[in-house]
């Protein structure tokens, strides 16, 4: 398959205009999109073609508080630990958006798969759930052709929402995401927006041996 140069152009497009966003209005998803958006993230490569991706929606009002308070213990002690230069600033990030988004997700990765016949994982087997990072990415990119955004919420305890959620204990937990329509929109991170780092050029990631 050969992709034209507008495609190409489209897609570096994407690349850059996908946010973590923090700030959503509350319009629904409609249910077609939110299932397309789960349809494509499992196009994602996994190991041995394992799959192990697992999705939760969070709907029920209680569970979604329970949450709430977890991300509220786990943010006030990541707040007491900045720096003092940088805890005003911290203070001042909506660091979540589970107050307003219409749909919140779980996403975990089967440690037990039997899908795969377990090829790639003896020597690896991190890449169970490295391949559920790339199912991630991808339903990220995908909201995003949508005009929907995503938020990872990342300060949070995982054992707590484990627990909260009532999953299989063999269920790693890999992210907890936010999706919704953003408030506003950018091709530049908030964090970078707000001073917060700056982004590195490639000379400082790429070495050779």
């Amino acid at each position: 398959m050969q992709f034209s140069v507008e495609f190409a152009v489209q897609f570096e497009t994407l690349l850059r205009w996908r946010r973590d966003v923090r700030h959503f209005r509350r319009d629904p998803i409609p249910e077609d999109i939110f299932r397309r958006l789960l349809a494509l993230a499992c196009l994602a490569p996994s190991v041995g073609l394992s799959q192990p991706w697992r999705f939760v929606r969070v709907s029920d009002a209680g569970r979604r508080l329970a949450i709430r308070e977890i991300f509220s213990r786990c943010n006030a002690a990541a707040l007491a630990a900045q720096a003092q230069e940088k805890a005003q600033l911290y203070a001042r990030l909506k660091l979540a958006g589970l107050d307003d988004a219409p749909v919140q997700l779980a996403v975990f990765a089967e440690r037990a798969a039997i899908r795969g016949g377990g090829l790639g994982r003896a020597t690896m087997p991190e890449t169970v759930p490295y391949s559920v990072v790339t199912a991630v990415h991808t339903l990220w990119l995908a909201a995003r052709v949508h005009g929907l955004g995503v938020g990872w919420v990342s300060i949070i305890d995982p054992e707590a929402v484990k627990s909260v959620l009532q999953v299989p204990e063999s269920w790693q937990f890999i992210a907890y995401l936010c999706i919704g329509y953003p408030e506003s929109e950018s091709d530049e991170p908030l964090l970078q927006r707000v001073g917060w780092e700056e982004r590195c050029d490639l000379g400082a990631v790429l070495h050779t041996r």
